[in-house]
């Protein structure tokens, strides 16, 4: 070969190594997660409510329009996408209660009645469509605590009665009591988020004396054991810096994954993985940034987010998240 096609060849292989280094550098890594709008609620809007889900069917009573508190109960029909009205809430309405499910049944309790904290504690049977007044929380009146039932395990925890807490309760059905559950030796908060993967429960987020908790703790039931997870703030080497902090946002796990997801006006949500304690940024909600909406899971595969409020503009809209699935803004 001449050294004319030599040089020829060295130019135009050097070229295209320059081209592919420069493609490399600029490539961008397509963020997953698609939003699918839903039907709308059918009650008023409003931020604030509390939710509980019995197989397939997620109920959302209770909450805030800005004006009134509520005690209106409506229930979702995940599989047919449609909303059916339920007995009203026996209890003085209110917002920022408590809920969890429990042998096919649904619990509320706790909440603000724009006066009085609150500590009263409600059952509601799907069957007969009907509620029943149970015992009451045996902790302190409160708001904007967590709930959350675990391995047919019930609890109540953390929240605000004119100071920021950090006690957890656990319910019994059975007897109709309640008994205080100690070992969580995470930061006092409120408005913090929860998510149940594989029968244990994941805590984080929340403030404390107008500061965001960072602190991220899994609960194990069955030994009643907390441990403390990779703080929301990490900004360690083998992932990006995190921007996790904040309150009143919403939380639902999907096929053993756990989202934390808008809160403080935010509309990102973040990713959390148990086997790898690493948390990844997903596609933002479609909809307005907004907090104290309500997020569930159905049967632990389909995760939701409707309602809540920015400053004084309330949300009646309903988004189901697909995590896999790219951005469509079609759809």
């Amino acid at each position: 070969m001449n050294s004319f096609k030599r040089g020829v060849m060295f130019a135009t292989l050097f070229t295209s190594l320059i081209f592919v280094g420069c493609s490399n550098d600029d490539e961008t890594v397509e963020v997953l997660g698609n939003w699918v709008k839903k039907s709308s609620f059918d009650g008023p809007a409003r931020s604030s409510a509390t939710s509980f889900v019995i197989g397939t069917y997620a109920y959302i009573t209770t909450g805030y329009t800005g004006d009134e508190h509520l005690k209106d109960l409506w229930a979702y029909n995940s599989t047919g996408d449609y909303w059916e009205q339920k007995a009203d809430f026996i209890g003085v309405a209110r917002s920022s209660a408590s809920g969890f499910e429990l042998n096919g049944k649904g619990y509320i309790g706790l909440g603000y009645d724009g006066t009085n904290k609150l500590k009263d504690f409600y059952e509601y049977n799907p069957t007969s469509n009907s509620w029943e007044q149970k015992a009451d929380f045996a902790g302190t009146a409160r708001y904007s605590a967590v709930g959350f039932q675990v391995g047919g395990k019930a609890y109540f925890g953390t929240g605000y009665d004119g100071n920021y807490l950090k006690d957890f309760y656990q319910y019994n059905p059975t007897d109709n009591t309640w008994i205080q559950v100690n070992g969580f030796s995470g930061n006092k908060r409120r408005n913090a988020a929860v998510f149940v993967i594989d029968d244990k429960a994941y805590l984080g987020t929340g403030i404390n004396n107008g500061s965001y908790q960072v602190d991220f703790w899994q609960f194990d039931t069955s030994t009643e054991v907390w441990t403390r997870k990779r703080d929301l703030d990490d900004d360690g080497t083998d992932h990006d810096t995190y921007a996790i902090t904040r309150s009143n946002a919403s939380s639902f796990t999907i096929n053993g994954l756990g989202y934390v997801v808008c809160g403080e006006s935010s509309k990102s949500i973040w990713e959390y993985n148990p086997t790898t304690d690493i948390w990844i940024e997903k596609t933002p909600l479609e909809g307005s940034a907004r907090t104290d909406a309500t997020g569930f899971s159905i049967n632990g595969a389909r995760g939701f987010l409707m309602l809540g409020r920015t400053g004084t503009s309330y949300f009646d809209d309903s988004w189901e998240f697909k995590p896999l699935e790219s951005v469509d803004t079609d759809d």
